[in-house]
């Protein structure tokens, strides 16, 4: 689906025609660089890889740098392919955000903040024994019991315990773009997206 590589700049609020308040994520979205076209013949489907945010030749690799110099960019930090874009894309092309209009709605996927290792109450929701009466005093944030001893002897698989949390792929479906500031590649979506501010997002467009 055509879209564009970003980046999450912060939250916001603004206020649309009835004065209710609504939430909002500014967005940077690009602009991005093609750097690769895939076709049919050659690759079997097609897409078109874009490139965003550049970074300095010295912490590029030999390899990322001729592939950039193929398109006649500088080295970029981030690249991704993208398919369905209705007219045809050559390489060197520049997408701003006037790839995307006001009021329509996009997916944008991200990657959630990393919690580090978490307990069950934090990463499950769980809330301790009986919602912890009186006669308990230290069981409160502890998982239980995770299986029978004898039978079946073993722990099921996908059993909810305590573990790494966040730093997941998360995709957020069907965010309404409230407005756009084409001057500063500026996008802004109604409610949340996954990540910290400065955070690589991708926003995708059904179309």
């Amino acid at each position: 689906m055509p879209g564009l590589l970003g980046k999450k700049i912060g939250m916001t609020s603004i206020f649309d025609a009835n004065g209710k308040n609504i939430p909002c994520t500014v967005i940077q979205a690009g602009p991005c660089v093609v750097t690769q076209v895939r076709r049919k013949e050659t690759d079997g489907y097609e897409a078109i890889q874009l490139a965003f945010e550049e970074k300095k030749e010295k912490h590029t690799t030999k390899a990322m740098a001729g592939h950039f110099a193929k398109a006649k960019a500088a080295p970029m930090r981030y690249v991704a392919e993208f398919t369905r874009f209705e007219d045809k894309k050559h390489f060197g092309d520049v997408l701003t955000v006037e790839v995307f209009s006001e009021g329509e709605y996009v997916d944008i996927v991200g990657t959630s903040k990393g919690k580090g290792f978490q307990g069950v109450v934090k990463r499950h929701g769980f809330r301790g024994v009986n919602d912890a009466t009186h006669g308990q005093h230290n069981r409160l944030r502890a998982p239980g019991s995770i299986g029978a001893s004898s039978y079946p002897s073993r722990v099921f698989k996908g059993m909810r315990m305590a573990g790494r949390t966040g730093n997941d792929r998360v995709k957020m479906i069907n965010l309404q773009v409230m407005k756009i500031i084409p001057e500063q590649n500026v996008i802004v979506v109604k409610g949340s997206v996954p990540g910290p501010n400065n955070s690589l997002v991708k926003i995708e467009r059904w179309s």
